[in-house]
């Protein structure tokens, strides 16, 4: 789940942090402090526009350019390799044209505000143990932080265990609900996070989004335009839809975050959906048998569904075209966020996170939203350190034990969004459709370890 803050907020954090680190002793242990990690003396080099991640991270420890440019070429060549195979010209003129064409389906059939159910929170209960909820769980409070929003939280093998455990289950929470069984055309997003919150319960863990400062679901569902935090409702979803859903869970005191995005209905015509059943798969919030605590890498996304033959019989012209430009930017979007885990190291730099995103979505042709960013994750939903997907300032160094999201939002036009009323939704301004990915990394002393793999 994404985060944000806007400008004014951030400010006030800078001054505050500033103070903080004028006044406070140094200390190091579970939380670093921020001034540990950049040289205040070069503030004035940083200053600007502020939002939630940018507390100035200063280092002279990044030299990023030539790496960023094979990440650019690469992109640029899996770019070209898919118009090629999908008959899409890269001639500018045509490019705009298919890319406008979409826009215009978009905006000729917006995602409207559908009917809800009213809000069911969860009810405390002898069968659930207080710890099982998370703080905001019956208030909608999140109260204050844990861990202050001026030290950066540096895991130890206690909490790295806890952390990958409910990782692991947000994915595969995510999986089940991405399977062309569960998100298929004709239901509902609301049906769908009805059999997420079920799941959720059934493996011992809280949905996170669940009432998280009012949030009235327990899953974001984003479809086309929208960008992130969407609330499931009563509008079913269509074939050749881009969905995306953000799966969070709180696992014995910790949360676990990841998205994904699927083409809706991208399936052979004549192919057989097997239905998910998530009883089969149990044990899956059970620590796993590797001395770490953590499950050793498997394939990544897509996970269930990746030997699902994808659609090639289409009704038209302009059908088929929907369906192929909705893969092209969905593959955009989970390469920049597979290029980002790819940029991180102990040692390396924050910023290089957001300018690997950039190169993918500059390569393909889209923009990477601004506003939203990727968060420290803990007992805490959100906290620090605040990850940009776009090309940044932020020189902070990366130190072993960091655990944060990496979860860039591509968009096949302008990135600027606007908010419903409802004071969640965010929508492109322009109907461009957007698509998401969404990974929780660890930094090691080797390299960087994904935890959320199934």
């Amino acid at each position: 789940m994404a985060s944000s803050r806007n400008a004014a907020q951030s400010l006030a954090l800078v001054s505050a942090a500033k103070r903080a680190m004028e006044t406070r002793p140094p200390r190091l242990n579970r939380l670093t402090p921020l001034s540990k990690l950049y040289n205040p003396s070069s503030l004035s080099s940083s200053r600007g526009r502020r939002n939630k991640s940018s507390i100035p991270f200063l280092s002279s420890n990044s030299n990023s350019m030539p790496y960023l440019d094979e990440v650019h070429e690469r992109a640029s060549r899996n770019a070209a390799s898919f118009d090629a195979e999908h008959r899409l010209s890269r001639n500018d003129t045509l490019f705009s044209s298919w890319r406008a064409r979409q826009m215009n389906v978009t905006r000729r059939n917006p995602v409207r505000a559908h009917a809800k159910k009213p809000v069911e929170l969860i009810p405390p209960s002898p069968d659930l143990s207080p710890s099982f909820f998370p703080p905001y769980a019956h208030t909608g409070r999140i109260g204050p932080p844990r861990f202050p929003h001026d030290h950066v939280l540096i895991h130890e093998q206690a909490s790295i265990e806890r952390m990958g455990r409910a990782a692991r289950l947000a994915r595969r929470l995510l999986d089940y609900v991405c399977h062309p069984s569960v998100a298929r055309a004709g239901r509902t997003t609301e049906e769908i996070d009805a059999l997420l919150q079920e799941a959720t319960l059934r493996a011992g863990a809280y949905p996170s989004p669940l009432n998280y400062v009012g949030f009235p679901k327990s899953v974001c569902s984003s479809v086309n335009e929208v960008v992130c935090h969407g609330i499931p409702d009563s509008r079913p979803l269509e074939a050749g839809s881009v969905a995306s859903f953000d799966v969070s869970c709180y696992l014995r005191g910790v949360h676990g975050d990841n998205c994904a995005t699927v083409v809706v209905g991208d399936a052979e015509d004549g192919y057989e959906e097997e239905s998910f059943d998530w009883k089969d798969h149990d044990g899956i919030a059970s620590p796993s048998e590797t001395t770490d605590g953590l499950s050793p890498p498997k394939k990544d996304w897509p996970s269930e569904s990746n030997n699902i033959p994808r659609k090639t019989k289409f009704d038209s012209d302009e059908e088929e075209e929907r369906f192929v430009t909705a893969r092209r930017l969905v593959q955009a979007a989970l390469e920049s966020r597979d290029e980002g885990v790819a940029a991180c190291r102990p040692g390396g730099c924050l910023s290089d996170i957001g300018g690997a995103i950039h190169a993918v979505a500059d390569a393909y042709g889209y923009d990477t939203v601004r506003h939203y960013r990727g968060h420290g994750i803990s007992s805490d939903f959100h906290c620090a350190p605040f990850v940009k997907h776009y090309r940044n300032g932020d020189a902070m160094e990366l130190l072993p034990g960091m655990i944060f999201t990496i979860e860039p939002m591509i968009v096949e036009g302008s990135a600027e969004c606007t908010e419903w009323s409802d004071d969640w939704t965010v929508a492109t301004r322009d109907g461009g459709r957007a698509a998401q990915f969404e990974h929780t990394v660890l930094i090691t002393e080797e390299g960087v370890r994904i935890l959320t793999l199934p």
